[in-house]
C-alpha cells in the first residue's frame, strides 16, 4: 500500500514551521496511542505512521529531501545511523510527560527558601535593618558536597553506567527516562561520608542581615540571591525570599498608602466643636472638630499616611469620629440630660431623626390606606 503524504498524516500544510509540526504530532500521537486504544487494531499503525512522518519533517535535511523527491528521497536514510527511531522521537516530544530529563544537564540548582519576617507597622513604613536566622542545607565541609567519604569519590551508577538516563521499553517503542537509581546524576556513593551520610549536605543555622526598605507591606518579598539551599555537586545555590508580614496595629489600619483610625469623641465636643490630639506615624497633631459633627464623619489629614515602597508620595491619614454615649451616669447627670433632651425636641435640632420618623409614618400609612 502506498504511503500517505507526511503532511497529510500530521494534518499540517507544507509551509508549516517546526513548532506547528511538533504540536500536530503531539495531537495525533496522543490520539492514536495504543494504550489509549487497546481495542483498535489500526491505532498502532496510525501511531507508527505519525511518528515516521514527524521523524522526517522535524529534521531539516530529511524534510528538504522529502519536499524535493517525496518518500524516495528519505527511504535511503530510514533506519540508518542518522535517525534515532520512534523511541527517540517519542521521548524528545513527550519526555516532559513521561519523566524524561534533559540530556547533558549540569548540576542541579539548590532549592529556594522562604522566610516570614514579621514587622510592626512603624518598621514597615519607615524601613529597618534586622538580623534573621534561617535553617538551610549547605554543602558538607567534610566531603565538599560529594557525599563520598574523604579520600574516596563517587562511582558510576550501576544502573545507567554514568549516563543519568535509562531506556524503558513500552510495547514497540522505548522511552528515555531519568535513572531511578541515581536520579539523573550518573554517580553513586559506594562509601558514604560519615558527617552527611552520603547526602552531600548538612543543615546549619545561617545568620543574615536584611535591609527592609521603607513602605513595604504584607505580601512584599525581599530576594537574597544565593542565600537559599546549596546544591550537591557544586551547583548554584538557591535564593532566599524574605516574605513581609506586617502585624496588626492597635490604632491604625493600613490600606495601600493610606492609614485609617477611629477617634472617639464626647457628646459635648460633637455638638459644640473642639480640638483634640491624634497620633500619626510622625508624632502628634491637632484635629479640629467643627460644631454639630455627626458620628462617622471622616477627616482627612493629607500626607500623614505611608510612602509606598514602589514610589509615589505618602498617602493620607483618615480619622473617622464616633460619638461616644456617656455611661455610668449619676442621678444629677441623668437629670441634666433629661432636661436637655426636653429642650431639644424640635425638628431643627435633629433633622435626621425627624426625617426618619416621617418616613416610618409614611410607610405605615401606605398599609392602612
Amino acid at each position: 500500500m502506498a504511503k500517505r503524504d507526511y503532511y497529510e498524516v500530521l494534518g499540517v500544510s507544507e509551509d508549516s514551521d517546526a513548532k506547528d509540526i511538533k504540536k500536530a504530532y503531539r495531537r495525533v500521537a496522543m490520539k492514536h496511542h495504543p494504550d489509549r486504544n487497546p481495542d483498535d487494531e489500526s491505532a498502532e499503525e496510525k501511531f507508527k505512521e505519525a511518528s515516521e512522518a514527524y521523524e522526517v519533517l522535524s529534521d531539516e535535511q530529511k524534510r528538504a529531501a522529502y519536499d524535493r523527491y517525496g518518500h524516495e528521497g528519505v527511504n535511503a536514510q530510514a533506519g540508518a545511523g542518522g535517525g534515532g527511531g520512534f523511541g527517540d522521537v517519542f521521548g524528545d516530544v513527550f519526555g516532559d510527560i513521561f519523566g524524561g530529563g534533559g540530556r547533558g544537564r549540569g548540576p542541579a540548582r539548590g532549592a529556594d527558601l522562604r522566610y516570614d519576617l514579621q514587622l510592626d507597622l512603624e518598621e514597615a513604613a519607615k524601613g529597618t535593618k534586622t538580623t534573621i536566622r534561617v535553617p538551610v542545607k549547605v554543602n558538607c565541609g567534610e566531603c565538599k558536597g560529594s557525599g563520598a567519604r574523604k579520600g574516596t569519590s563517587p562511582i558510576n551508577c550501576t544502573t545507567c553506567h554514568g549516563a543519568g538516563q535509562v531506556r524503558v521499553s513500552q510495547g514497540f517503542f522505548s522511552v528515555q527516562q531519568t535513572c531511578p537509581q541515581c536520579r539523573g546524576r550518573g554517580k553513586m556513593i559506594a562509601d558514604p561520608c560519615g558527617k552527611c551520610y552520603g547526602n552531600g549536605q548538612v543543615e546549619e543555622q545561617k545568620t543574615l542581615s536584611v535591609k527592609v526598605p521603607a513602605g513595604v507591606d504584607t505580601g512584599d518579598r525581599i530576594r537574597l540571591s544565593g542565600e537559599g539551599e546549596g546544591a550537591p555537586g557544586g551547583g548554584q545555590s538557591g535564593d532566599l525570599y524574605v516574605q513581609i508580614v506586617v502585624r496588626d496595629h492597635a490604632i491604625f489600619q493600613r490600606d495601600g498608602a493610606n492609614l485609617y483610625c477611629e477617634v472617639p469623641i464626647g457628646f459635648a465636643d460633637a455638638a459644640l466643636g473642639g480640638e483634640l490630639e491624634v497620633p500619626t506615624l510622625d508624632g502628634r497633631v491637632k484635629l479640629k472638630i467643627p460644631p454639630e459633627t455627626q458620628t462617622g464623619k471622616l477627616f482627612r489629614m493629607r500626607g500623614k499616611g505611608v510612602a509606598p515602597v514602589r514610589g509615589g508620595g505618602p498617602g493620607d491619614l483618615l480619622c473617622r469620629v464616633t460619638v461616644e454615649t456617656p455611661i455610668k451616669l449619676n442621678s444629677k447627670q441623668k437629670e441634666l440630660i433629661r432636661e436637655l433632651n426636653e429642650s431639644l425636641h424640635h425638628d431643627k435640632h435633629s433633622p435626621q431623626r425627624t426625617s426618619w420618623f416621617k418616613g416610618v409614618k409614611s410607610f405605615f400609612d401606605s398599609f392602612s390606606g
